[in-house]
């Protein structure tokens, strides 16, 4: 169970004062200096004698010169108040002022231990001050009504600055969690970013070195083909540019003054990827079985478009010039299926672009993330790829 800090011996912790400290201290010693002189004063009307008097005054103007130190020494600065009010009348207010000092900035057990002292010493005003017998009971209780009233302004002084302390505390503890969660959720974020960019560039960029390697093994081919290639090369990496910059958009800050970042793919661009593989000369099929498409969520559809793109990527990277088939099929409630599947070559080839074995491991972390599951391998003569989605009803 979390326990509230107790500061440190001499720590001090920054609480909001309704004086500054400087101030609050020039108060005390006026007030203080003025008890003293009144002190004096009477002792004068009753006709104590000139040294005592003297010595009187001494002592409590020592007394009072200590409220200056009384935050950095209070205990010392109550052993002498203390001390001094036993010869001196003028010293017992400032006494108070140390009572409420230890215990505003020291432990109860050090408190007690002071309060301890006092009630030891007071006792031998008696036979240093034969004159103050002539105190009354309404002055004693009085004095024993400043001293409690001292001692719980003090202490509550203390609890008010450890309340203050723990909430500080705490509130360090709450935004070091915070820069945590954040640092954590970037972490994500880039994770996710490296996963898109990925999947993104790999597809363009394949169809680029596809149209390229066409080019470069018909060096004769007519200039019209040519420059269809061409044209094709160009708007795949035009269309690369935009994929890349869509991938990025989102490490953008929020800006009203820029345009929108184009909306993320989804399963109603599954046709046009496909239509995109054949431009670049990819015998690719699509079927589709797919009842109420208009209620595929929306992470489920990016989720399936990404699983096509990584899968019709891989084949041109492996078994490219083959034929592959791609089927979609499912309903709300029964979920939602893509399948891909291409012969698998028995002999080496050389990918087009190399490939760092992460696309598979990528559609995994995909497919979970949308509470699916993903199933690969070669079966048979072929290599299947499938992935079962979530489509709850509505």
């Amino acid at each position: 169970m979390w326990r509230v800090p107790r500061p440190p011996y001499r720590r001090r912790v920054a609480v909001p004062h309704v004086l500054p400290e400087w101030l609050a201290d020039l108060v005390l010693f006026l007030v203080a200096g003025a008890f003293a002189a009144a002190a004096v004063y009477d002792g004068a009307e009753h006709g104590v004698d000139t040294t005592v008097l003297l010595l009187d005054a001494v002592l409590g103007g020592l007394s009072c010169l200590g409220i200056w130190v009384r935050r950095s020494r209070p205990v010392a600065f109550a052993a002498v108040a203390g001390l001094c009010s036993v010869v001196s009348e003028s010293a017992g207010p400032v006494s108070l002022i140390a009572l409420f000092t230890v215990a505003s900035y020291r432990r109860p057990a050090v408190t007690a231990a002071v309060v301890a002292g006092y009630a030891l010493v007071s006792p031998l005003t008696l036979l240093i001050r034969p004159d103050t017998v002539h105190l009354g009971v309404a002055q004693i209780t009085l004095g024993l009504v400043c001293l409690i009233a001292a001692l719980t302004w003090g202490l509550y002084i203390r609890a008010r600055r450890e309340l203050v302390a723990s909430l500080d505390d705490r509130a360090r503890r709450a935004e070091a969690e915070q820069e945590l969660r954040v640092a954590q959720a970037r972490h994500l974020e880039r994770t996710a970013i490296a996963r898109e960019m990925h999947d993104v560039l790999a597809h363009r960029i394949s169809l680029l070195s596809l149209q390229a390697g066409a080019l470069e093994l018909r060096p004769g081919a007519a200039p019209e083909a040519v420059a269809a290639a061409a044209g094709t090369i160009r708007r795949s990496a035009h269309q690369a540019l935009e994929d890349l910059r869509e991938v990025i958009g989102v490490l953008r800050e929020d800006r009203p003054d820029l345009p929108p970042e184009r909306p993320q793919p989804g399963y109603f661009d599954l046709a046009r990827l496909v239509d995109e593989v054949r431009g670049a000369g990819e015998p690719v099929s699509l079927s589709e079985e797919v009842t109420e498409p208009a209620t595929i969520p929306d992470s489920v559809g990016r989720a399936a478009y990404r699983i096509v793109q990584e899968g019709l990527t891989n084949a041109r990277k492996h078994a490219r010039g083959k034929p592959v088939v791609v089927m979609v099929w499912g309903a709300p409630g029964d979920g939602l299926t893509i399948e891909l599947t291409n012969p698998m070559l028995h002999t080496s080839v050389v990918p087009l672009i190399p490939g760092g074995g992460t696309g598979l491991i990528g559609l995994s972390e995909r497919v979970a993330i949308v509470g699916g599951h993903l199933h690969h391998g070669p079966e048979g003569e072929a290599f299947r790829v499938r992935a079962n989605l979530p489509w709850p009803t509505r």
